[in-house]
């Protein structure tokens, strides 16, 4: 059998669930539905600062609806619609199912009153938490912020300094870490069946899926010892679903995906369990993976894990709306401060008849403001001038093996123009790379050329980290005192070091050995070492590499306002459709454009891997008084549905404005929410249904 194993809970003991409606001690619930039962609750420790206002665009995501359906009020539940391709079934229910939960959930683990620490950092504060049958919870973070260490209490890896963690009896546990666990002297396919006959494991379609959908390209009899750091990943990630868990918990498992594994990944994890069964716990940088796997996010900032209903997107809605509310109140407090501090301030200095209990109502109020929480921020540097000619590749072919060797890209023929912001695709060693060397100069083509415009000045970020090679030794402060003095962002000048602490480091922190920096502060020095220089042309391979949510929110902040060239090479489908504006694909080692984005390029991938399926009778045509009534009835679901918009938004009013002390009252108004979120979902998809029909 595999040699993959459940984590063990000596000593641990069940908790009976968190009943609907309840609240225990020091547990807060999520943002959007107070009193609503969800597989989480978290405690807050007195005295922790709020998280401040985060400013995200989401109007570039916004996805199609069904037609007729009303904008006025857009609800996050039903962002994944999308049209399926002639033909599909409808085995993929609506995602807005998902949201729906009957009945309290059985309880699988949790936490009670959870502390941990380190030397230098308290990571958990007495947090309480619990995953229900059925969970499926993305978390987020900044990285060190303890999101790793959460999934290694949860799963047994990790033991708290005080508090308990629970388990169900006889629950099967397995996790996905960052460390690379493979036994070097095994092969392949032993790692992931063991000794199992072929017979045996071949008639396991679960087995089969994961093979075909992660390992297939690595033959079965190669040693663990020889496979790359993508492939070692994969095969590490194929071992852990091939077995049978009642919780999975994954941490970062999109990293060396391709869109294509990203993609079927995310597809087996919502089809892996029936509804309402098992748990998924996802530590992950990639939002769009978030959105299609999780129904919950928890958010770990300190000290405290905070839950959110819905993946990102509605995340992403409830933390605007709790800190709109926030600062609201936040307003209202300070204008009492300033009336406070103006009363302390008239008269004369030796005056000592100020009643006591004012001047201790101002000292609270100045001792209870919280600290600004480190926001990570980015500069906005001013791109120089770009002509009109910045990169042409004329005929250009690439091949690293000898003459006569299949080349690696060939007969690209592209005109990159000033301001264009392109975002390249492909499957892992498709030439991605490559195609940004051409650009950059450090490949040269075997056969055409390539032609750069005068006035270009070109920066790489690179996903190796090769730039910080030469300053390995060097502490950060020695490395930026090598810069410039100063340079001028947002009309006023600042100094390096300044910048850096804007991008979440602390001054402390300076005199640490670039070589002994985490992947995420490698990652944050190198962008804004690669931004320092200037350049108007920017080619970017994999940025989102070691980087958490907030610093991808910051980074895609800067290059929404990039003036220059960018051209991005991910497989972060979130970041490519916010800060590009078209897409190529490398298939078949040709460029092509993508003028459908990345959908036109899932839908191109499966055609050129698929095999050509056999030819099947068109389907009979319909007649025209069939036409007729499918064209009438989906005129009535395009009315029902406009109509059923403006009850949901309606009844998210009431749910708002009701009194949040009133548990019965908001647990009815839940329920009948969720009513009403079925019925869309319901009509939607046979709004789909019938639009299919009349193709």
């Amino acid at each position: 059998m595999a040699p993959a194993r459940p984590f063990e809970y000596p000593g641990r003991r069940d908790i009976d669930p968190v009943q609907p409606g309840a609240n225990p001690r020091n547990v807060q619930t999520p943002q959007s539905h107070p009193a609503q039962s969800t597989p989480t609750t978290t405690s807050t420790p007195p005295g922790k600062p709020r998280r401040q206002s985060t400013a995200l665009r989401l109007g570039r995501h916004a996805r199609a609806r069904p037609r007729g359906s009303s904008a006025a009020h857009p609800s996050p539940h039903r962002r994944h619609a999308r049209a399926r391709p002639r033909g599909s079934s409808a085995a993929h229910p609506s995602p807005h199912r998902r949201h729906a939960r009957v009945g309290p959930m059985a309880h699988l683990l949790g936490a009670e009153a959870v502390h941990l620490a380190y030397p230098t950092q308290v990571v958990f504060e007495a947090v309480t938490l619990g995953v229900n049958d059925g969970a499926r919870i993305g978390i987020v973070g900044r990285n060190g912020d303890g999101k790793s260490s959460l999934l290694g209490l949860l799963t047994g890896q990790l033991r708290p300094d005080s508090g308990r963690v629970t388990r169900r009896s006889g629950l099967r546990v397995n996790a996905l870490s960052q460390t690379d666990t493979l036994d070097p002297n095994r092969t392949v396919g032993w790692t992931l069946i063991g000794d199992q006959p072929e017979h045996q494991w071949a008639g396991n379609p679960r087995i089969r899926d994961v093979v075909a959908g992660l390992v297939s390209d690595i033959a079965w009899d190669t040693p663990v010892s020889t496979l790359s750091g993508g492939q070692r990943r994969r095969v590490q990630l194929a071992s852990l679903l091939v077995g049978e868990w009642d919780v999975i918990a994954l941490d970062e498992p999109t990293n060396h995906l391709d869109i294509q594994g990203i993609t079927w990944l995310a597809d087996h994890l919502r089809r892996r369990w029936a509804r309402n069964t098992g748990g998924l716990l996802v530590v992950t940088h990639d939002r769009w993976f978030l959105d299609e796997v999780a129904t919950t996010t928890w958010e770990v900032h300190d000290g405290i894990v905070e839950p959110f209903e819905g993946g990102y997107a509605a995340y992403v809605l409830q933390r605007v709306e709790r800190d709109r509310l926030t600062a609201a109140a936040e307003a209202k407090r300070q204008n009492l401060l300033r009336k406070e501090l103006a009363w302390l301030r008239r008269g004369a200095p030796a005056r000592t008849c100020k009643p006591k209990f004012r001047i201790e109502a101002a000292n609270q109020l100045i001792a209870d403001v919280p600290p600004p929480r480190n926001t990570v921020e980015l500069a906005k540097l001013a791109a120089a001038r770009l002509g009109k000619d910045v990169v042409d590749l004329l005929g250009v072919s690439v091949s690293y093996q000898p003459s006569g060797g299949r080349p690696v890209l060939r007969d690209i023929e592209w005109r990159i123009g000033p301001g264009e912001r392109i975002g390249i695709v492909g499957a892992n060693g498709a030439g991605k790379s490559t195609l940004l060397g051409l650009i950059a100069g450090t490949v040269q083509p075997g056969v055409g050329r390539v032609k750069r415009g005068k006035t270009v000045r070109l920066a790489v970020l690179d996903q190796h980290g090769d730039d910080l090679a030469p300053f390995a030794d060097d502490r950060i402060a020695d490395v930026l005192g090598r810069l410039r003095g100063g340079y001028q962002v947002e009309g006023r000048e600042v100094t390096p070091t300044q910048l850096l602490e804007r991008l979440g480091f602390r001054r402390d922190q300076l005199s640490a050995r670039v070589d002994d920096l985490s992947g995420g502060q490698r990652r944050r020095l190198q962008l804004m070492l690669t931004l320092l220089s200037e350049p108007n042309v920017l080619l970017l391979d994999e940025p989102t590499n070691d980087v958490d949510t907030e610093m991808l929110t910051a980074t895609e902040d800067l290059l929404d306002s990039w003036a220059g060239t960018l051209i991005v090479v991910s497989h972060d489908r979130y970041l490519l459709e916010r800060v590009t504006d078209q897409q190529y694909a490398i298939l078949d080692d040709r460029l092509r454009h993508l003028p459908g984005g990345i959908d036109e390029y899932l839908q191109l991938a499966a055609r050129v891997s698929a095999p050509a399926p056999a030819e099947r009778p068109a389907p009979p045509a319909m007649s025209g008084a069939q036409r007729r009534a499918t064209e009438k009835e989906l005129a009535a679901v395009d009315r029902q549905l406009a109509r059923l918009a403006d009850r949901v938004a309606a009844k998210h009013t009431e749910l708002a404005e009701h009194d949040q002390s009133d548990h019965v009252g908001i647990t009815r108004l839940t329920q009948q929410l969720r009513v009403l979120q079925d019925h869309v979902a319901a009509m939607e998809n046979r709004w789909l249904e019938l639009s299919e029909m009349l193709e």
